[in-house]
């Protein structure tokens, strides 16, 4: 899902003809891609987190005792509960992960040219 989203992103904002977008299409994407991941990821993270912290007992059957009691209590919007600065953090950390990853694709291109095997 988060490759996939970056990838599609990135194919979808470069321009015809050109192999790769700019930096700041890289940024986007990667930023975005991120945001994505965390939009699909954050649910099990939040029942993963819940059953980390409860005193030992609390969820016999584990995972799905959690998500019976969050929904009863608290209902859906509970699985998204701290979402707001889980994506202003993903965001940035994201978009950096994709330049970094893209700058060490084009060094490794280079590096293949330069030194035949």
């Amino acid at each position: 899902m988060y490759f996939l989203t970056y990838e599609a992103i990135k194919d979808y904002i470069t321009d015809h003809g050109k192999e790769s977008p700019s930096i700041l299409g890289t940024i986007f994407a990667g930023g975005a891609a991120g945001i994505a991941n965390w939009a699909v990821g954050m649910p099990p993270d939040v029942l993963k987190s819940r059953l980390q912290t409860a005193p030992e007992g609390t969820y016999p059957n584990g995972i799905r005792d959690v998500f019976k009691k969050l929904m009863l209590t608290e209902g859906p919007g509970a699985l998204y509960k701290g979402i707001t600065p889980v994506l202003l953090r993903a965001f940035p950390a994201n978009a950096a992960c994709f330049v970094g990853f893209e700058l060490c694709k084009t060094f490794l291109a280079y590096l293949s040219k330069a030194s035949p095997v």
